[in-house]
């Protein structure tokens, strides 16, 4: 049950807000999901909000997350569920039937890596007035 407070989108994908490529591919999912996710900071007040309803053995990873429903998704888990939903990356899903040790070493690979190799911002994203509506928390 969503929390007064803070409502549950559907799907809501948690990514890096600092980070240059998670930005980036936050870009091209809003212009190829058909509306499907809406997105927040991992590092927003409203993202910690969300996270508290999930009890969590081990720390979360920092770069995306995937809550579907009622369920929380991360590392490769998150990524190829959420390709499976974005025109032009669908095909990328057809990894989820790799080993998940394979998929997470690889996702984790890349995101050890991503500021080294396409930098971050000193802030978070801010969306723009047009994709306000794709952030619950930019929605008062």
């Amino acid at each position: 049950m969503p929390h007064a407070l803070c409502p549950m989108p559907t799907k809501l994908i948690l990514f890096d807000g600092v980070c240059n490529f998670c930005n980036g591919t936050v870009n091209y999912i809003m212009d190829h999901d058909d509306g499907v996710f809406q997105f927040a900071a991992l590092q927003s007040d409203y993202a910690r909000k969300v996270l508290s309803r999930f009890e969590r053995q081990r720390p979360l990873p920092d770069s995306v997350l995937l809550i579907d429903g009622n369920r929380l998704y991360e590392e490769s888990d998150a990524a190829l569920r959420i390709a499976a939903q974005v025109r032009g990356w669908k095909w990328l899903a057809a990894f989820r039937f790799l080993p998940k040790v394979l998929r997470d070493s690889v996702y984790r690979f890349i995101a050890r890596r991503r500021y080294r190799w396409f930098g971050k911002q000193d802030a978070c994203r801010i969306p723009t007035p047009a994709e306000r509506a794709r952030f619950p928390e930019w929605q008062n």
